[in-house]
């Protein structure tokens, strides 16, 4: 398949696009100039870039024939004090030039990548403008689906976490607090509980998706990826704290739970493990796997 991926050199997309080389895709990817292309620099050269801020928004599907899939992982969090603005335009106005595109070249698989923090119906304030865009943007999926041949795959993700991802997420700031055995960790009380799903799962929720997009329903369809089961945060930071050996003073609720906190997540995976699909990596293999790199 000929593939358009967003968000190529993230976390999550980097990982993305190394399996799908690996499986012989022809893969396409929209980034920045200024984009930090660490992550890929060994496939980079396998890989057909294009720059958006260059203005190369139709080049692709000019340039390289019908595009067969477009798979977007790029988002903005909001955790550098982006604007409301440039949050809006990352994963609203970005994403939705691509649906335009897809309709208007024949692509007819668009998998968004969506997070299980924007489902409730009341979103809590914590990232709140971002759980709002992304449910903006899903919404906008479900409308021009419903009136277009375009397939929209919605791919709901549970906690992702895994190497290399960035140390201002919760898991890897957890772990590196406890490797070096910082004085003290401040936590809420930790009863909230979260689907802990390793990247290399998620990598294959992807992969298993796109083998059987042609098989899919048409218009809107939506899978959640995660294990299937929760767990507590505080059982979770436990578990580091004890697999690392650390020092570190655990202050369980030294910080208050924000407004509307989501107090259990977890992924009803049984639409995915009808096609085949099941996580491998168990929590404290995922997490063994993670501290490995920081050592």
């Amino acid at each position: 398949m000929k593939i358009l991926v967003t968000g190529a050199t993230g976390f999550l997309g980097s990982q993305l696009v190394k399996a799908l080389r690996l499986d012989g895709h022809t893969i396409i990817i929209l980034k920045r100039s200024t984009s930090d292309c660490s992550r890929i620099k060994e496939i980079l050269p396998d890989l057909i870039t294009y720059d958006t801020d260059h203005g190369q928004w139709e080049a692709p599907l000019l340039e390289q024939g019908k595009i067969d899939a477009i798979i977007h992982t790029a988002t903005c969090y909001g955790r550098n004090n982006e604007s409301h603005t440039t949050m809006v335009d990352a994963n609203v106005t970005f994403p939705l030039k691509l649906l335009d595109m897809a309709m208007r070249f024949g692509t007819p698989f668009f998998l968004n990548t969506d997070t299980f923090s924007s489902a409730p119906i009341r979103l809590s304030k914590h990232l709140q403008p971002y759980n709002l865009t992304k449910r903006q943007f899903r919404e906008w999926g479900k409308c021009l689906a419903d009136t277009s041949s375009l397939q929209f795959i919605n791919v709901r993700l549970e906690h992702v976490y895994g190497p290399y991802d960035n140390t201002n997420k919760f898991v890897t700031s957890v772990i590196k607090s406890c490797l070096e055995n910082q004085p003290e960790l401040r936590l809420t009380e930790g009863k909230q509980a979260r689907d802990f799903i390793y990247v290399e799962d998620v990598v294959s929720a992807f992969r298993v998706l796109l083998a059987h997009a042609a098989r899919l329903p048409a218009g809107f369809t939506e899978y959640q990826v995660g294990t299937g089961t929760a767990t507590s945060i505080r059982e979770f930071v436990e578990r580091v704290h004890q697999m690392t050996q650390s020092s570190t003073v655990l202050k369980f609720g030294s910080i208050a739970y924000t407004d509307r906190e989501i107090m259990h997540s977890q992924a009803d995976t049984r639409s995915l493990q009808g096609l085949g699909w099941n996580h491998r990596v168990k929590l404290e293999d995922g997490l063994r796997k993670v501290m490995a790199t920081f050592k």
